[in-house]
């Protein structure tokens, strides 16, 4: 077998789905999946094209018209441009874009600078692919955000790229401009590559814009950049998200995804066109729609974890909730594994997404109300028996 794959652990979140199989009545806050129904419109445009015989190969980046309208996007919303031709590739959800792009950059032994906490496939990508991941801690003292000065300490000769996520799963942190620029500098200044995972990018709360590394003055030409259509438009079945930077840098990643997966499928490239070119007619209007009853959510959950006396950083983006448990005296595994089996509510331990995440849960607020309000009831009679 594979050392590089054996010396990296299962999935911390797939444990506790596998508990909670057999236990009745479970609410989960776990899986960061939108409970929203994909949208009419773009379900009807899936389905005509099967109905239309629209069933074959595209070609491997895509088809054109997908990446024009995703070269459209990000040139209307974000003001970065991309030739839709060749730098712009469609890709079977973020997840094959991460693990593409990492296969397709990193040699033996170069290292990749990521945050901790963060989600739980970036590491693992690095390893699979040779590198070496080099982890900056974040805490809530910070917002849980990667500082300049301790991405600074965290560069060696080593260092290829560094890896970032703003809206971050799973502490919901976002990063503010300035931040931005001062770890953009010293991007540039070290001659690093920048990967980012946007795929939180649309949802965010409270008025904050969150802006993207690929914008900002000199940051293009060395900066990787990965989306996707699960969160923003709740098509997280339809496994299509996309990457996009200049040609040199998508070359290898291209070549990987040519040759071990052809294409993403067409029905689903079909279901992304819908998603976009209905988004510019009535400005991302299901986007919206999203947004603010997650936002709505988001403030639930905030108020009922403070009242209950676990404190957390407000999240600004994406749909999760980070509590600290540390006043409870337990390990996040001990908490989570106590709260499936006798409350039967699934929350994720934080060292599920690093060592940083101990004394942490993390906690999905894209379910419904009602479901919400029950495992608070739950949550708070485990707090107050334990």
């Amino acid at each position: 077998m594979n050392p590089l794959v054996e010396a990296v652990p299962p999935s911390g979140i797939r444990k506790f789905f596998d508990i909670a199989g057999g236990i009745e009545d479970v609410i989960s806050l776990g899986i960061g999946e939108p409970d929203f129904v994909t949208p009419y419109h773009i379900r009807s445009a899936v389905i005509d094209s099967l109905m239309d015989g629209q069933t074959q190969y595209t070609a491997n980046y895509g088809m054109i018209e997908l990446r024009r309208e995703i070269a459209h996007y990000l040139s209307a919303r974000f003001g970065v441009h991309y030739d839709a031709e060749n730098e712009v590739l469609v890709t079977v959800g973020a997840s094959e874009a991460i693990d593409m792009v990492m296969r397709g950059l990193l040699a033996p032994g170069d290292e990749v600078i990521l945050p901790d906490p963060g989600y739980v496939s970036y590491q693992p990508c690095v390893q699979f692919a040779g590198g070496t991941p080099v982890v900056v801690p974040t805490d809530a003292d910070n917002g849980f955000m990667v500082t300049p000065e301790a991405l600074e300490k965290a560069v060696t000769d080593k260092t290829k790229a560094v890896f970032l996520a703003y809206p971050c799963n799973p502490t919901g942190a976002v990063m503010p401009l300035d931040t931005m620029q001062a770890i953009a500098d010293i991007v540039i200044r070290h001659d690093l590559l920048m990967i980012v995972d946007d795929i939180y990018i649309e949802l965010v709360y409270d008025g904050f814009r969150q802006e993207s590394f690929a914008s900002l003055p000199g940051m293009r030409e060395r900066t990787i950049l990965i989306n996707g259509f699960s969160k923003s438009f709740a098509m997280t079945g339809f496994r299509v998200g996309y990457v996009c930077a200049p040609e040199w840098l998508l070359k290898n990643p291209a070549k990987i995804h040519q040759y071990a997966i052809m294409c993403a499928s067409r029905a689903s490239q079909v279901g992304a066109i819908q998603a976009l070119k209905q988004g510019r007619l009535d400005n991302y209007r299901d986007i919206e729609t999203m947004r603010q009853s997650y936002d709505q959510r988001r403030r639930l959950m905030y108020k009922a974890f403070t009242d209950m006396g676990l404190p957390c950083v407000e999240p600004k983006g994406a749909f999760y909730m980070f509590p600290s448990i540390a006043a409870t005296g337990m390990d996040s595994d001990t908490f989570c594994e106590r709260l499936l089996k006798e409350q039967a509510v699934v929350c994720i331990p934080g060292t599920a997404f690093g060592a940083c995440g101990e004394g942490y849960i993390r906690c999905c607020y894209a379910t419904s109300v009602d479901k919400m309000s029950e495992a608070f009831d739950r949550m708070h009679a485990f707090l107050k028996g334990k």
